[in-house]
């Protein structure tokens, strides 16, 4: 099988640009999912913030997990654990208001990094947004503008670490499903794997990298992109040693924002008569009410509730 895409953004700036921004095309189209070196983040900030991060986890999370995983493995052993995931998580949000100074338990300075580093990957997900749209062959900005709705993007990271599990073949760290957002930029632990997408009826590992940013397309980018660019199924596996570490940074439309295939797009499939437009239109908030019941179903069934429900016209 092809190798995972890496792509060095550095590159973008000079004479392989053209070779890097069809690996990155190949990537959204193929994968789903593609994984950035030298993407402007400096490895000062990172290293603060895994250090920040897994500080919290020891002295704030890890006993309630513990807790959790005593229960779980005795209902395990009983019943079903196909439903269950083996994660301690926690949510910070940050557009369109942060909400990091009432989230407990936080040290101060632990506030600080997270704000810098959420700054830092809001300028990433805007500058990844221009490319695709570059690569797509559509009006620069679009996709930013797509997203907006009446308040701006909504952003916020899901900050998660998959302790040791002893018995793997009972959890999953995270069971498989798509993102239903916009673009996803995960900041993984580089020791301690367990992150698989499935390409071609395989699971495929994603590789962890020091300092890296992986980046895998939401729902409603494949909405948008008409289908070209797909979101993936992917899922974490349970591992018997080490905690990884994962915070996942989801660049989403806002509540209100409606959410349709790009007109460009579609034209050029009618030009190609590859047919008309196959995804729905919607308001992003009505899709999440969806989501939020069937997240760890199949994306189809969604797509199509949503082509159901009232149409919403053209603004």
């Amino acid at each position: 099988m092809e190798s995972f895409p890496v792509i060095n953004m550095a590159k973008l700036d000079g004479e392989e640009r053209g070779p890097t921004m069809q690996v990155l095309n190949d990537a959204c189209e193929n994968w789903g999912f593609f994984e950035l070196l030298d993407h402007g983040i400096s490895v000062e900030l990172m290293d603060k913030v895994e250090s920040f991060t897994k500080g919290h986890y020891k002295k704030s999370m890890e006993q309630r997990f513990k807790e959790f995983a005593s229960e779980a493995l005795e209902k395990g052993e009983e019943s079903d654990a196909s439903n269950m995931d083996w994660e301690s998580t926690f949510f910070l949000r940050h557009l369109p208001e942060s909400n990091i100074s009432e989230v407990p338990d936080l040290d101060d300075e632990y506030r600080k990094v997270m704000k810098e580093f959420a700054t830092e990957l809001e300028k990433l997900a805007e500058r990844l947004l221009d490319l695709l749209c570059e690569n797509l062959g559509i009006e620069m900005g679009y996709l930013k503008k797509a997203f907006c709705g009446s308040k701006g993007p909504t952003f916020g990271t899901k900050v998660s670490n998959y302790p040791p599990c002893p018995r793997p073949e009972l959890f999953k760290g995270l069971r498989a499903h798509t993102d239903a957002g916009g673009i996803i930029l995960l900041f993984q632990d580089d020791r301690v794997s367990g992150l698989q997408l499935l390409k071609d009826g395989q699971w495929v590992d994603v590789p962890p990298m020091r300092h890296s940013i992986v980046v895998n397309i939401g729902d409603q980018l494949e909405v948008i992109t008409n289908g070209k660019y797909k979101s993936v199924l992917h899922r974490v596996v349970a591992q018997t040693d080490g905690n990884r570490m994962s915070l996942a940074s989801f660049y989403n439309p806002g509540s209100d924002a409606v959410i349709y295939p790009a007109p460009p797009l579609l034209e050029k499939e009618v030009e190609k008569e590859a047919g008309a437009e196959v995804y729905p239109r919607f308001v992003f908030e009505d899709y999440m009410k969806l989501y939020a019941g069937q997240k760890f179903q199949a994306k189809e069934p969604r797509f199509q509730a949503m082509k159901c429900t009232h149409a919403i016209p053209t603004a």
